[in-house]
Parts: structure tokens; C-alpha cells; sequence
């Protein structure tokens, strides 16, 4: 019989982030097709007992261990030993010791490791199937870190991260049976930095669970106020996501309230940094921290705003709330891998001031907002559907769904 070995960097319950988000959904996948056994970290013990709670049960085998690596460790390491401090920060030896003793046992006939960092834990030689779920191309990512920060002293660490992971995400690539990315146009930028071509680099988009992420459910009442709102949704201490408040918050809300005086912007997510909660001086403004469910918080937006600068792969905070037929105002770059049309199912602006008129706008005509929000919904449930989005993995892995 069929045996699964699920990597994940982050143990996947509960999915209230985008990477759990998606390795969540993974698991379920994988669990229809053959009986799994995870290996995963967490951040901290309260996620791993949460984690460990939810998931023994699902699974044949469950190891869950903390990381304890801080950064200024990892890229001491990392430095002296060559290597991505990304791979450093995830590793463990308690992990790794559990994953070679499960595998010398001969029953896993097949490995999915989710996320790069997990890559460390393959194994030297596999006869069954391997699938590498990269999500996105990290090291691009650190590449625009290091381009944003050419002046600031630590822009070394990012370009040389952005070379150290790059060089090691086409080693791996080139090791496994299959490497997904979660847009086209991530899986399609690999293909162009490893030369590896379209039979072995898939894209695997994300999907939204619709029935949960509906409108017509009842929700508590939040973000109660005088004014219009404008909400996002995200993990607050995630650099994109800060710097994307920030600019929000600075440059483009004062100009909305130019029109809407009482418009009011409601940052809904865990771990604010002390910059985000900084911004509650700001005229408007609200930071909420961790909340139980962000559905009340996107029922209440009269808009839903993803103003990041840097984005990769897809962004879940979009699909929830276009499936909760909110009416969206996104970046490019937020709004890429996105199977959906400006003008009809979201609205794209790059700069502060086309972002604040597209805001403006949607406050200025519910009819018009709501008529959007619709659309997105149904573009949602025609195009994103979990079940759809993951139905590759059977054909990827050889095994019947």
C-alpha cells in the first residue's frame, strides 16, 4: 500500500495564514489518496499542541518540533557553513532524526515537501515519487529585498540570500519528480531561472473554500464606526504586509478622506510590529491584532485594499474576500496570478493616487461596489474551487484519486 511523507515548514493547523492556508488544503488532498505521515515545525510550542490536537487523528504518523534558531544564529551559520540562512532557520535535528528513522522503516512509497526549506530533509536517494512544493520563488523575493535596500547595512544579507537560495531551489528542482509553484507566472519565472522546462515545473494555484468565505452567512457585527472601511487582512508582522500598511496608511488614506472625511482603515491581523501599531495615531486609522475570524472584518468593508508592493504567488487575503463578494482595490503585484478582470472582478492601481480615486469610487457608489462583489464571488466559486485546484496531485504522485 501506498505510504505519504508530508514535509511542511509550518505545521499546517490551524489555516489562518496564507502557507497553512494552502499545505491545510495539501493534506486533505494527499489524505484522500493514501494514508500520511507528517513531519512539520512550528513556531512556537502553542502551535504545535494546537497542531498536534487537530491532526494525530488524520494521520498515520505526526512529529511536530519547535524551531528554535534565531536569525542572528541562522545567518552566523549560514555564513560560516555557505548555505541559505532560510535553511538554517528551519532546521532541526529532532526533525531530521525522526524523518530518517521513518524512512528506513521502507513504507513511505512517496514524499511532498512543502516549501523550499523543507527541501533539507529529502532524502539522498528515494525509489518512489517526489514532489517539491516550492509555493513561490523565494529567492526572487530576497533579490527585491536586496534591490529595495541598496542602502541600508544589511543589504548584503539579502543579496547574498537571494544567490545562495537560488542557486539551491535549481539543485533541488533538479533532484525531484515535480516542482509546483502556486501562479503561472512564479512557476513560469523558475522555468526561466533553472532552464527546467513545463514537463517537471507546474503551477498548483490556490484555491478558497467558498462555503465558508460566503456573504450570506451571519457574522458579529465588527469595524462598527462613523465612515466608509477600508479593510486588510494579513499576517502583520510579514515585511510585505507592514510595508504595505505604511503606505496605505501614509499616502493614500489622506487622500481618500479628502473625499470621505470619516473613512477609516482597519488593519485585521495576528503579531502587528510595533511600526503597525504605530499607525493608530494616524487620522482613521485602526489596529485590531489578532482576531478570532477576519470574516466579520471583511463583511463590514465597504472595500477590501491589498496596496503591496512585493508580492509572490497568490494572495489568499484576496481570493477571501472577492468569495466574500467584497469589492477589491489591489496593486499589480498583489493582483497577479489572479484569474480575474480589472474593471469587472477587482480594481488595480499601482500608484497613491490611482488607488485612492479606485477607493474613492467604490465608496462613492454601493450600487456599483456591490454589483462588483458579486462578480467576484462568482468568479470565485467558478474558478477556485480547492478540490479543482489540487486534483493534480493524484496524476503528479501516480496514485488513483
Amino acid at each position: 500500500m501506498a505510504e505519504i511523507l508530508f514535509l511542511v515548514h509550518r505545521a499546517p493547523w490551524p489555516p489562518d495564514r496564507g502557507d497553512r492556508i494552502r499545505s491545510w488544503h495539501m493534506f486533505e488532498a494527499l489524505a484522500k489518496l493514501a494514508p500520511v505521515h507528517v513531519a512539520a515545525l512550528t513556531d512556537n510550542e502553542a502551535d504545535a499542541a494546537a497542531a498536534r490536537a487537530k491532526m494525530a487523528p488524520l494521520c498515520k504518523s505526526l512529529c511536530i518540533e519547535v524551531r528554535d534558531v534565531s536569525r542572528p544564529a541562522a545567518l552566523v551559520q549560514a555564513v560560516l557553513r555557505g548555505e541559505p540562512v532560510s535553511n538554517r532557520l528551519f532546521r532541526n535535528a529532532a526533525l531530521a532524526e525522526h524523518v530518517g528513522a521513518l524512512l528506513a522503516l521502507g513504507t513511505v512509497t512517496h514524499i511532498v515537501a512543502f516549501s523550499g526549506q523543507m527541501a533539507q530533509y529529502l532524502p539522498a536517494r528515494f525509489d518512489g515519487p517526489v514532489i517539491m512544493d516550492f509555493v513561490d520563488v523565494d529567492s526572487a523575493k530576497f533579490a527585491t529585498y536586496a534591490e529595495q535596500d541598496k542602502r541600508q547595512p544589511l543589504n548584503w544579507v539579502h543579496a547574498r540570500e537571494a544567490k545562495k537560495l537560488a542557486a539551491f531551489e535549481v539543485e533541488v528542482a533538479r533532484n525531484v519528480d515535480a516542482s509546483l509553484f502556486v501562479s503561472e507566472a512564479e512557476a513560469a519565472l523558475f522555468r526561466a531561472r533553472s532552464g527546467l522546462g513545463g514537463d517537471i515545473v507546474f503551477a498548483v494555484e490556490n484555491g478558497i473554500d467558498t462555503d465558508r468565505f460566503d456573504p450570506a452567512l451571519a457574522f458579529d457585527r465588527a469595524g462598527e464606526g462613523e465612515g466608509p472601511l477600508a479593510v486588510f487582512t494579513g499576517q502583520m508582522d510579514y515585511r510585505p504586509n507592514i510595508d504595505a500598511v505604511q503606505w496605505f496608511a501614509a499616502d493614500i488614506l489622506p487622500l481618500v478622506r479628502k473625499a470621505h472625511p470619516r473613512a477609516r482603515f482597519a488593519i485585521v491581523g495576528r503579531a502587528p510590529t510595533e511600526e503597525v501599531r504605530a499607525l493608530v495615531v494616524l487620522p482613521g486609522v485602526t489596529v485590531t491584532g489578532e482576531v478570532p475570524d477576519v470574516r466579520p472584518w471583511l463583511a463590514a468593508a465597504d472595500a477590501v485594499v491589498a496596496p503591496l508592493l512585493l508580492a509572490r504567488g497568490v494572495q489568499n487575503k484576496l481570493l477571501e474576500a472577492m468569495a466574500m463578494a467584497r469589492p477589491v482595490v489591489a496593486s499589480a503585484a498583489a493582483a497577479t496570478g489572479i484569474d480575474a478582470l480589472d474593471g469587472e472582478h477587482l480594481l488595480v492601481a499601482d500608484d497613491a493616487a490611482t488607488m485612492a480615486t479606485a477607493v474613492v469610487r467604490l465608496f462613492a457608489d454601493p450600487d456599483a461596489a456591490a454589483t462588483m462583489g458579486r462578480a467576484a464571488r462568482a468568479r470565485m466559486i467558478a474558478r477556485y474551487g480547492w478540490d479543482a485546484r489540487l486534483a493534480p496531485l493524484a496524476d503528479l504522485l501516480g496514485l488513483d484519486a
